[in-house]
């Protein structure tokens, strides 16, 4: 028989029938798209008010200090990814060259961590749409979105691709026209509302020039400023960069589409933030910038553009249901991989054929629907507490990642690589040399960003509202162990 006339095996796309697997249908055009879209949201559109008022001009070096360190974190995760591409990342990673204890906190972490951050995007998704529809109650809002993604994350994983694509292009079209818009003021030296001249000199001119808080100061209410702090602020608005190790289980090409994702983060970082900050400080005063509106509408209202309130409020609205839609992804997947490990029930490991986990996503959506509604009868509860869990437990999975990467260098250098990985067979310097997509300075990286990240839990203890937080994590750490040891005992 001609290899023409040979059976051709069924391509593994959402809409063939193939046998229950995972599909690796995200295309390159996917993942760049959802790696880029992960780095901007509603941190970049509002939450960059918080940190240009903590610490001025001088916000530009926490984005670019906070930049190095997650891609230092996202190459760590991507060298394993592109190695042994499974769905779960972090925590089938943890499991497979740690521990079954790292697997199961590693997974749970970062399930609860995406409960608790898409319960706030779906709970203020009502104020986006009361903003042309105030009759609207919020709760219908937030019930109809999360209806629309669950159903869009239950089609197939190249369905969700694509919603992220497109989520990603209104995110980014959104901050390259600001940069452009703001550039022209530059350039043309076009009158602003402000009354002050629109140049790159006010970084310096402005408000006590470009330290104007310095390192670290307090002010006389107590409350403590500057970039160190500001650099709090500014790491959790980087906050879902990591879903790209989550997304290589499904991926058609992971060894040539995660390496290029990932070594893109920087020009993300400096065209997105750095640019998109700095085009707008020297456009608005910095000074007056003072958190009531978002410094993107700022840039717009002082050129004349007053539709630009209305334009932001379509992004944001669009930016709350791409963190959802990637939230209730990469939690139907942590849970896939939990079940896999032994780590979660059985019944969360079973695909349909799409290959999608349904009772990852259906279970996921359930849960997220219920804090939804604490938050609703228990707001301040829900912010003050569950949010705490949240923003310390990017923290612990950031930190997992780093001493995960350090034992699979050890695991593979001891010649227990992947079997159907290229390194399989090969051990020592000849295996760690082989690795496709090495962490840069693996022996001294891993060990910079840990101290990084433990400034960083250091300065939120200086601050009132992130100090809750920190004692949470610990509380949240202990009912992790406590919860492993309890499984472990009943089996």
């Amino acid at each position: 028989m001609s290899t023409t006339d040979a059976p051709k095996k069924p391509r593994e796309t959402d809409d063939v029938p193939v046998p229950a697997t995972l599909r690796k249908s995200l295309k390159n055009r996917h993942i760049q798209l959802i790696a880029l879209g992960g780095a901007i949201g509603t941190g970049l559109f509002y939450g960059s008010s918080e940190s240009i008022a903590l610490a001025g001009p001088s916000i530009l070096l926490a984005y670019l200090v906070g930049g190095l360190a997650i891609f230092a974190i996202v190459r760590a995760l991507s060298e394993m990814s592109v190695e042994d591409p499974k769905a779960g990342a972090f925590s089938y990673y943890a499991t497979r060259y740690w521990s079954k204890r790292a697997g199961f906190i590693s997974g749970w972490n970062y399930w609860f961590n995406y409960i608790l951050v898409s319960m706030v995007e779906l709970s203020v998704v009502g104020s986006f749409v009361n903003y042309w529809f105030p009759a609207i109650p919020t709760w219908v809002s937030a019930a109809v979105f999360l209806v629309i993604i669950c159903a869009a994350n239950l089609l197939g994983v190249s369905k969700f691709g694509e919603f992220e694509f497109w989520f990603a292009i209104i995110k980014i079209v959104a901050v390259i026209a600001m940069i452009i818009g703001g550039l022209a003021v530059i350039i043309f030296v076009l009158p602003t509302a402000s009354g002050v001249r629109a140049s790159f000199a006010n970084w310096f001119t402005v408000g006590n020039g470009f330290f104007p808080n310095g390192l670290m100061g307090q002010n006389s209410d107590g409350s403590w400023t500057g970039l160190l702090m500001a650099l709090v602020v500014v790491m959790f608005s980087f906050g879902g960069t990591e879903l790209i190790g989550i997304t290589a289980g499904e991926t058609e090409d992971p060894k040539t589409t995660i390496p290029r994702a990932t070594n893109d983060i920087i020009w993300r970082i400096l065209v997105f933030y750095i640019g998109a900050l700095g085009v707008i400080m020297a456009v608005v005063p910095w000074n007056t910038i003072d958190g009531k509106s978002s410094p993107f509408v700022q840039i717009f209202d002082s050129v004349g553009i007053h539709a630009a309130a209305g334009i932001l409020n379509f992004v944001c609205l669009t930016a709350v249901m791409s963190v959802y839609n990637s939230g209730l992804y990469a939690n139907s997947r942590m849970l896939y991989s939990l079940a896999k490990q032994g780590n979660a029930p059985a019944y969360l490991g079973k695909l349909n054929a799409k290959g999608v986990p349904v009772a990852g996503v259906l279970t996921s959506a359930v849960i997220t629907a219920i804090a939804v509604v604490v938050v609703f009868v228990w707001p301040e509860f829900a912010f003050n507490y569950l949010m705490s869990i949240a923003t310390i437990a990017g923290i612990i999975n950031w930190t997992m990642i780093m001493f995960t990467e350090m034992k699979f260098r050890k695991v593979v250098a001891a010649g227990g690589a992947p079997e159907d990985s290229e390194l399989a067979g090969k051990s020592g310097k000849e295996a760690l040399d082989a690795i496709h997509f090495k962490l840069p300075f693996a022996k001294v990286t891993p060990w910079v960003v840990l101290a990084f990240l433990t400034l960083v839990v250091v300065l939120m203890c200086f601050s009132a509202s992130y100090r809750v937080a920190v004692i949470a994590g610990v509380i949240w750490l202990a009912i992790l162990f406590a919860a492993y040891q309890l499984t472990q005992a009943k089996k």
